[in-house]
């Protein structure tokens, strides 16, 4: 049996553009419908959303079949966690609240196995290696995991350019509302001082020779971040996209 390919990863290192949703209405069966929809990615979110290894386990079963890849943003970057993620299957993970090389380094060491990390070995229990039934699958599956680091603080963007040069980071994300709360401007994401600082930031990591990403859903300024370079950018929510429709819809009628 043959390790999975990671699609996403690929493309990054293609340098071809990744266009991803972002899911937190955490049911599997709502993630089945939005994998049916042509996205490139989806984030599954573990962070803000009542996600756990359990329900994302489902999330990325009802995701499987369809032609598009599951990022599994987890809560933290503790070692324990990332470990059950990865074991279950997922293939590529974001980690939130990156602020130091020292601590994307830790993030990327517990992603790989001994010697090179510290990813604790169980795939005989493990989706991932299809309980052990994947050829070699211990040697062979840290070229199909995609490590992203999410900055999103003035003391990440300080440390962005050794953030982004870390080995084993394939790309960083930027956080425009928890960067918003870091400046000053709690709530004000789309302010210009927000859109310059990961702009710029756009820039530094494309310059370390990695993917760039960020999570905006308007759109006129989700195309300003693609066009200053961003690779994988979340144009949506799936919890924003259903109330938005509802109350559309309640309006034709109620407002009338």
């Amino acid at each position: 049996m043959q390790l999975p390919p990671n699609s996403f990863k690929a493309a990054l290192r293609a340098g071809r553009v990744q266009i991803g949703l972002w899911l937190g209405l955490a049911d599997a069966y709502a993630s089945e419908l939005f994998a049916s929809t042509g996205f490139d990615w989806l984030a599954i979110d573990a962070e803000h959303s009542p996600n756990d290894p359990r329900s994302v386990l489902s999330h990325l079963q009802a995701i499987a079949p369809y032609p598009v890849q599951a990022v599994v943003r987890t809560a933290s970057g503790d070692a324990t966690l990332l470990k059950q993620y990865l074991d279950i299957g997922a293939q590529t993970l974001l980690i939130p609240m990156v602020e130091s090389a020292e601590q994307a380094a830790s993030v990327v060491a517990a992603t790989r196995y001994p010697p090179a990390g510290i990813r604790g070995v169980g795939s005989a229990l493990a989706r991932a290696a299809r309980w052990n039934q994947v050829s070699d699958y211990l040697r062979g599956c840290e070229q199909e995991l995609c490590v992203l680091v999410q900055v999103e603080s003035t003391a990440g963007l300080n440390n962005l350019a050794a953030i982004a040069a870390t080995a084993g980071v394939d790309g960083v994300f930027f956080g425009p509302a928890d960067l918003a709360a870091s400046m000053g401007l709690l709530g004000k994401s789309a302010d210009a001082r927000v859109q310059d600082a990961i702009a710029q930031g756009i820039e530094t990591v494309r310059s370390a020779t990695k993917a760039a990403g960020v999570l905006r859903a308007d759109p006129s300024v989700a195309r300003q971040y693609l066009a200053a370079g961003a690779q994988f950018v979340a144009v949506g929510i799936d919890t924003t996209l259903l109330v938005r429709a509802a109350r559309d819809l309640r309006a034709l009628f109620k407002d009338a």
